[in-house]
């Protein structure tokens, strides 16, 4: 296994190659959580909720189950591996206002964990070293 990479649960502050990833919604209203704090700090767009912004990366989480945000995952995890010279900090996407848990999010990210330029929470690596 590689090298953990832990993005910090307190990213107040980002080096111009860094990358917000946060957890959004469909319709980009960016009104609180790690959204509202992309919004208001790393450049996250009002009205789109998906992708590149600014300093930011969203990804979708409150319009269904996990099934539903595994597209959008896989979708980020395709661009972060064609943009090397970027660093992704994962935040614990959907486990804030959309209500899931670390438990039910990492699995999505688990392919990260060979991606050198995403770091991801710890809560996340803590569920990868329980799955042997």
């Amino acid at each position: 296994m590689n090298t953990k990479r832990i993005s910090s649960n307190r990213i107040s502050t980002l080096a111009k190659d860094e990358i917000f990833v946060f957890g959004s919604n469909l319709a980009g209203f960016h009104g609180g959580g790690a959204a509202r704090f992309a919004f208001d700090k790393f450049g996250a767009v009002w009205g789109q909720g998906v992708g590149l912004h600014g300093q930011t990366y969203a990804i979708p989480t409150m319009q269904g189950g996990i099934e539903t945000i595994k597209p959008y995952v896989d979708e980020f995890l395709v661009f972060a591996r064609s943009h090397p010279e970027l660093k992704f900090l994962v935040t614990e996407i959907g486990c804030g206002i959309a209500g899931f848990t670390p438990a039910e999010i990492a699995p999505l990210f688990r392919e990260a964990i060979h991606i050198e330029n995403v770091y991801l929470p710890e809560s996340f690596w803590d569920e990868y070293s329980l799955d042997k």
